[in-house]
């Protein structure tokens, strides 16, 4: 094995943050909560009771979080819109007025990027849905999916001069599964119905939006973030094969299959007929949810080992999310999730590169020619800066450097991935985790808002500079910047 791996000539390397995780500033400028402000004010809900009321303050840092992003070399930046405040009076029936205020801040950001010589890349929807959309029904009703259209054509007509890349959703299985079926997310429902009509409600959101913005800029490019599983079952055996297949229909087709091809998967459907009759697809959605998009987020973080559940032993459920009252895994009664054996990250998720080369060779044999971003990959440690002030984080650095070897020899097979965004750039509020958990290449000590770029950073850095991954530990992690 070669001691470096290239990438291609013109690889976009980037970062990625979502906006209730560190803009803080939630009451000002006219925002309106969100179903997080809510969930998280909710006691019991979060580590610590923490909330998103200042996070990483980004909000009132925006310039020097910029020049971070420059002093680092990043072509991109990957950020999300809290739609509360663009549209803070938003309810089920109309949109509501357009906040002028929530707008230019967005709009400032995007100026800040260019003239940093940063590709601002939005997405407009990272799970902090309006409040009052949830008092009526959530995504478990389909006018929230009109009003998200509506609010993309906002953005899209604001930004779409300045920004050619708008990916509709991240991660809507987290949305829709943990939030209404798992309860560990907000809204923190526990209802598995209405997991699947959040589902279709937000792939006809996707549908929806993707035609209003290129409505409004025709020369956008749309895109979603989905965070794929490679699902592997524990053994060949028919009964772990099928375990896998269930998961794999709720985590991957579920999505994949309404947005690129149209319809749902007819095995789904049948293993969750004891659950809903999906009498809330309606004629004509399965049209309206089919827009495959120009680029194709996919986020990984771990692999998902599953295996057939005997009852003979005490059920394993080590999934990765959470301990909630209920479950994300819909008609799985008699699946369960070993679990991990080797190294853990800080949120006991197993590390496995694999997992990201095979998640990206299934996408390029089953949808060939779909253009690919990793939009989100990393990992949570607890650092702390030394006594030298320097933020040392080798586990990090390696678990970059061994999925972005893996990416890159998926590369060199020829499939179509066209850029790396790590999450995260900050240190930030890590949703039900609170402020416990640490995924930043860049350290926040969230008393003094402080930012300190880790090893991770400097390491980062250095192949952003280069476009090569040196593999050989003995050469030194560090880059010009931070």
């Amino acid at each position: 094995m070669s001691a470096a791996r290239s990438f291609p000539p013109g690889f976009d390397w980037g970062a990625a943050t979502a906006a209730y995780q560190i803009e803080g500033a939630v009451d000002e400028d006219g925002r309106t909560p969100s179903i997080w402000d809510t969930y998280a004010h909710t006691p019991g809900r979060t580590a610590g009771g923490d909330t998103g009321d200042i996070a990483a303050d980004h909000y009132h840092r925006v310039d020097a979080d910029v020049g971070l992003m420059r002093e680092l070399g990043l072509h991109s930046y990957r950020f999300s819109i809290s739609w509360n405040r663009i549209t803070p009076q938003v309810d089920a029936e109309r949109l509501g007025p357009v906040n002028t205020a929530g707008l230019a801040f967005y709009s400032r950001l995007v100026d800040a990027l260019l003239a940093a010589e940063i590709t601002p890349v939005v997405t407009l929807y990272h799970w902090d849905l309006p409040q009052a959309l949830e008092d009526a029904g959530g995504w478990t009703s389909r006018a929230t999916s009109y009003r998200f259209a509506e609010y993309a054509a906002v953005v899209a007509a604001e930004l779409g001069d300045r920004v050619g890349v708008f990916t509709t959703l991240n991660e809507p299985w987290c949305s829709a599964f943990l939030g209404y079926a798992a309860g560990v997310h907000a809204p923190g429902r526990t209802d598995p119905a209405a997991a699947l009509a959040a589902v279709h409600h937000l792939n006809l959101a996707h549908g929806l939006a993707a035609r209003a913005i290129r409505k409004r800029v025709p020369s956008a490019r749309i895109a979603v973030s989905l965070n794929l599983a490679w699902v592997v079952p524990e053994t060949d055996s028919a009964a772990d094969l099928d375990a896998a297949r269930r998961v794999d229909g709720l985590q991957n087709r579920l999505f994949l299959q309404p947005m690129l091809t149209g319809g749902y998967p007819a095995d789904v459907v049948a293993d969750t007929a004891g659950i809903t009759d999906w009498s809330f697809v309606r004629s004509g959605d399965e049209e309206l949810a089919l827009a495959p998009p120009d680029v194709l987020g996919v986020n990984y973080y771990t692999p998902t080992h599953v295996r057939h559940w005997t009852r003979e032993r005490p059920r394993e459920t080590a999934d990765g999310h959470g301990d909630g009252t209920g479950t994300p895994w819909i008609a799985c009664d008699d699946v369960e999730f070993p679990r991990p054996v080797g190294p853990l990250t800080d949120m006991g998720w197993g590390i496995d590169a694999r997992g990201l080369a095979e998640v990206v060779r299934r996408i390029a044999r089953e949808f060939p020619g779909l253009e690919m971003v990793v939009t989100e990959n990393g990992a949570a440690f607890p650092d702390e800066p030394g006594s030298d002030g320097i933020v040392s984080d080798p586990d990090r650095v390696d678990y970059l450097r061994g999925h972005l070897a893996a990416l890159a020899d998926v590369i060199a097979e020829g499939a179509p991935v066209r850029g790396y965004y790590v999450w995260s750039l900050l240190d930030n509020f890590e949703w039900a985790w609170g402020y416990a958990k640490r995924f930043g290449v860049v350290h926040v000590d969230y008393v003094t808002q402080v930012r300190t770029p880790k090893d991770s950073a400097r390491f980062y850095a250095g192949v952003v500079r280069t476009n090569t991954l040196t593999l050989d530990r003995t050469t030194p992690d560090t880059g010009d910047a931070a």
